[in-house]
């Protein structure tokens, strides 16, 4: 196990970098996940390095030897704990962070084993919390792929990775530069597109127990032109009061839950 202890060390360059700068974690194939419930979730075949600090790493030695890290492992780092603060994310650290390959997901995984999928589709969702969320509620919600496009932000930055609670293990998913041509895939393998906007229909009068993709768009103007013409169907979400829309990550959730009460009282 090494042992660093100074600032300079060329690792802790590394987990600087990889924390800010997402083309740098393009490049280099891999992201960091913080904390030891996310560390426990990650694939013991993705796990490139784990570093702890010196003061946690007592509290922590029986879980990492529960994940097969025990103190010869080449891959275990042990950090005084001001340099580990250095590349902590979080305001109240747990002392323990993982460098880990991205996954390796794609179009080809198209939940093709499911006689009724069920897909999320969003359009330049730039807030990581929203994202994050956007994750955890849709593997709660059973979808079985997130499809991730437009402007949208990384889904392997630190705050988005931790905002999906694990699910960005368990959910697969991918990025696309042409929504329009998966969607194009998606009515040719029979599923039903529905976008999320203001001048759809109601919600609640839609069938989601067949093959179906949601589109949710971006927080502030929603789905582009192109994608909601693209659409076989424009749903709303009913409100009341004086509200104009609903959070990215709030309508996702809406949209999923729904389908997943239909297809519960379906069976």
């Amino acid at each position: 196990m090494e042992i660093i202890t100074s600032n300079k060390n060329n690792r802790i360059r590394n987990l600087q970098r990889l924390n800010k700068d997402a083309s740098y974690r393009k490049d280099k194939g891999v992201f960091i996940v913080e904390g030891i419930r996310m560390v426990k979730e990650v694939p013991a075949d993705r796990l490139q390095a784990l570093y702890i600090s010196e003061q946690m790493y007592d509290r922590w030695k029986t879980e990492l030897a529960a994940i097969g890290l025990k103190d010869d492992d080449e891959r275990l780092c042990l950090l005084k704990d001001y340099i580990f603060e250095t590349v902590s994310q979080t305001k109240s650290p747990q002392g323990v962070l993982a460098v880990v390959e991205k996954m390796d997901y794609g179009p080809n995984l198209l939940a093709e084993n499911e006689k009724a999928p069920l897909y999320l589709i969003v359009e330049s969702i730039q807030d990581p919390g929203n994202l994050g969320t956007i994750f955890r509620t849709a593997e709660a919600a059973g979808v079985h792929t997130l499809i991730i496009g437009g402007a949208s932000c990384d889904c392997y930055n630190p705050k988005v990775v931790r905002a999906t609670m694990g699910a960005i293990f368990r959910l697969p998913f991918f990025y696309t530069d042409n929504l329009e041509r998966i969607m194009h895939t998606l009515k040719e393998q029979g599923v039903t597109i529905y976008g999320a906007h203001l001048m759809g229909g109601n919600l609640y009068d839609a069938d989601f127990t067949g093959p179906t993709a949601f589109l949710v768009g971006n927080e502030g103007n929603g789905l582009s032109e192109a994608v909601s013409h693209a659409a076989d169907r424009l749903l709303r979400i009913p409100m009341k009061g004086k509200a104009e829309s609903l959070n990215a990550a709030v309508s996702s959730a809406i949209l999923s839950y729904e389908a997943l009460r239909q297809r519960e009282r379906h069976k």
